[in-house]
């Protein structure tokens, strides 16, 4: 690849354009994107002029965004209007509405009266809907019609679509009624009818779903391409595989930041600017540090309890870290399930009881390596003074309880903020660990009041 790249770089400078083309012979689209984004701006744009323009725009595809963003504000106004005008519908939006509107308006303009009807058209869509990735190139036929004239039909306009595995059949009034395997037809009599074929069985997204839906619903039918109907049924497009890798990338992204305590980032960290860094990631610290505050108030509240035991104080560390640590595991478990549509809103109170045994379980193996440790640790120094049973008791049975509470924060948590309409990836784990650690306090020092009554206390 570096050596292509390299004669790339030679043919330029010699403005040898004949054998730059016949460099392009062989490589696929998304190989000439990866070396053109590697070269300087001048030089992609002397690449973009001569390459032909369905091919310039299925590159300009696969280049990331802020290239994307580059190469509009270098290149001519007509050059620019030739690649939006040869993008695909989908692809093209998705550009679109990262723009400011500005600019926005500038490259709808550009479009021709067909190509800017389905821009508007996907942009009048929500943010974040199928209606915003789908695309109108797709192949549609009439119950009626014989397998041959499907063929006949496929081969005179489906050089448009975006995809051949599938066909779709609608009604007189465009209403989706099946889809059909592109396999049926080329292995079917010619003089068969496509109601022949029909089962009248088929998985559609709405054009309002949301982005996660349709990943769900992609990982559920198993297809290369999903119609898309709009509220009455319909067919108005389709969304591609390719599209649902690229969204379910970008969810799962955004998911692995916010689990880690930060907003999602709009751009990837090596090219995000440092104040938006910063911005990022510093509101969610600010809200972590002042919750963490919350520790501190805890520990003054059982201040003549500390005094009155400093051992206790020794295990504040383990019990804030356990709670913590369980509180997070649970807390991706349960996200990662409800991601993957493996867990629903009504499965909460089976999600509750697992938790319950699961955290009795951790808690009981915790508290158990905690009371072993102080009983094997007092056999050989009085560190921990002639109560040390009754302290490893405390800490044995604060373990438990604090396990299991951490346990249950972290499952219920996801659930209660999908309910109320937010992303449950936003109970991140330090956000879990955090609320665990406070309550956690709480739980060791009441059952240390209880256990140690009459002695330490």
């Amino acid at each position: 690849m570096q050596t292509i790249q390299t004669d790339f770089e030679k043919a330029i400078r010699a403005r040898d354009f004949a054998g730059l083309r016949d460099a392009f012979d062989g490589l696929p689209p998304s190989d000439l994107a990866t070396l053109i984004q590697n070269l300087p701006i001048e030089q992609q744009t002397t690449i973009f002029r001569i390459l032909p323009r369905k091919l310039a725009a299925t590159i300009f595809e696969y280049l990331p965004l802020k290239e994307q963003e580059e190469m509009l504000r270098a290149l001519a106004q007509e050059e620019v209007a030739a690649i939006l005008n040869e993008m695909s519908p989908d692809d093209r939006t998705m550009l679109l509405e990262e723009l400011p509107a500005t600019a926005t308006r500038q490259m709808l303009a550009l479009l021709d009266d067909e190509e800017r009807g389905k821009a508007v058209k996907l942009l009048g869509y929500p943010e974040g809907s199928v209606g915003r990735f789908m695309t109108p190139h797709y192949i549609a036929v009439r119950p009626q019609w014989t397998a041959q004239e499907v063929l006949d039909y496929v081969r005179q306009h489906g050089q448009d679509s975006e995809t051949l595995n599938l066909v779709y059949v609608v009604d007189e009034n465009g209403a989706l009624i099946d889809d059909i395997r592109m396999r049926r037809f080329l292995l079917a009599d010619p003089k068969l009818r496509v109601f022949d074929l029909m089962d009248n069985r088929f998985t559609a997204l709405k054009a309002t779903d949301d982005r996660q839906t349709a990943v769900n619903v992609f990982r559920q039918a198993d297809l290369a391409a999903l119609p898309v109907t709009d509220s009455e049924g319909v067919l108005i497009g389709i969304v591609t595989n390719d599209d649902i890798l690229d969204v379910a990338e970008e969810l799962a992204t955004e998911d692995i930041q916010m689990l880690g305590g930060s907003e999602a980032l709009d751009e990837p960290y090596m090219k995000i600017a440092f104040a938006q860094m910063v911005k990022k990631r510093a509101g969610w610290l600010v809200i972590l540090f002042l919750g963490e505050m919350l520790t501190a108030t805890a520990m003054g509240f059982f201040e003549k309890e500390i005094e009155r035991a400093v051992v206790l104080a020794l295990f504040v560390p383990l019990i804030i870290s356990s709670g913590g640590n369980s509180g997070s595991q649970a807390a991706t478990l349960v996200i990662r399930a409800l991601a993957l549509g493996e867990v629903t809103l009504q499965d909460w109170w089976r999600v509750m009881r697992r938790e319950v045994f699961s955290g009795l379980a951790l808690g009981s193996i915790l508290g158990c390596i905690g009371f072993l440790r102080i009983a094997v640790w007092s056999a050989f120094s009085d560190l921990y003074g002639p109560h040390w049973l009754l302290v490893a008791i405390t800490v044995g049975v604060a373990l438990v309880g604090i396990v299991l509470w951490g346990t249950l924060s972290g499952s219920m948590l996801p659930l209660v903020l999908r309910k109320l309409g937010f992303d449950p990836a936003a109970s991140s784990a330090p956000f879990v660990a955090t609320l665990v650690d406070v309550t956690g306090l709480v739980i060791y020092f009441s059952v240390a009041a209880v256990v140690l009554r009459g002695t330490l206390l």
